[in-house]
């Protein structure tokens, strides 16, 4: 039989992150998703076409100066997760990760569903910097076109 679109997603995280075998990277179960709508109801993007989701994006809004620790490489991605606090006003924006299926890439969805997510958060945050931590070109690409056109700075942070 074959995966639901779902299934497809999560073995498509498995495969890119590789989260089960890198404790620094922040392992997204139900608890951290939780939290993250917490921080912000946008924080998480899903597209669906009716057949479960093609794509997801998660953000995780924080402050400056825990962007820059990441960047440093003082903090992993866990940590800035578990440092970042609810409820106050977020300075920049963390591009966490984007997953879409092969026969959705290249059609714009990661971008428009960032921009859009980006757009919704703004109201509230004022955003100073985007950042990621790429683990493929085409993540980078999808960085540096969603920064173009939210206005925004982009930091990256190396592998």
């Amino acid at each position: 039989m074959a995966l639901s679109n779902y299934e497809r997603l999560i073995k498509l995280a498995d495969e890119v992150f590789a989260v089960k075998s890198d404790p620094s990277q922040l392992d997204v179960d139900q608890n951290v998703l939780a939290r993250l709508k917490q921080m912000h109801p946008a924080t998480i993007s899903e597209y669906n076409e009716g057949n479960g989701p093609c794509a997801w994006v998660l953000l995780i809004p924080t402050t400056v100066d825990l962007m820059q620790r990441f960047l440093s490489g003082e903090i992993s991605e866990k940590d800035l997760y578990e440092l970042t606090p609810v409820g106050i006003i977020y300075d920049a924006i963390y591009l966490c990760s984007a997953l879409v299926l092969d026969e959705y890439r290249r059609k714009g969805i990661t971008k428009n569903l960032a921009l859009k997510a980006i757009r919704e958060m703004q109201q509230k945050h004022p955003f100073r910097a985007a950042f990621v931590w790429a683990f493929s070109p085409e993540g980078d690409q999808a960085a540096e076109s969603i920064a173009r056109e939210s206005g925004l700075p982009l930091f990256k942070r190396a592998k």
